[in-house]
């Protein structure tokens, strides 16, 4: 389920984008699951078409979701190795600042800040993790 915050200063696109990017990060939507057309989301959920279509585009660059054509939008096994990449960005990192001196407290203030601020600035401009 999807829910849009119209209070909020994130854009529609990035919510719908964050929140199944989540549902499929954390396995609520499977493999194979198939969305509902950006049409019938976007009429579900009071938006623009290409709200919702923004959305999807991104999910599909990101290789979370991917699209055939006349039969709909579908969750993709690519999506899976997302969490692969991310671990090896994390070990990447914890070298890189193991090697400079900073301090385990002090390398997950530095993600937590970036997260926050990639988030809230700029949401579609933070890299995915299939990128």
């Amino acid at each position: 389920m999807i829910v849009i915050d119209p209070a909020s200063a994130v854009p529609p696109f990035e919510q719908i984008r964050a929140q199944l990017a989540r549902q499929i990060q954390d396995r609520t939507l499977a493999v194979g699951t198939r969305l509902p057309t950006i049409r019938r989301l976007a009429a579900d959920l009071g938006l623009a078409a290409n709200t919702v279509g923004r959305a999807y585009r991104e999910l599909e660059e990101a290789g979370l979701i991917e699209t055939r054509r006349a039969a709909g939008s579908f969750v993709s096994a690519a999506g899976e190795n997302g969490r692969a990449v991310a671990h090896r960005a994390a070990a990447e990192y914890a070298a890189i600042v193991a090697g400079v001196g900073i301090g385990p407290d002090e390398a997950l203030r530095i993600v937590q800040a970036v997260l926050a601020r990639d988030t809230a600035a700029a949401p579609s401009a933070a890299p995915s993790p299939t990128r």
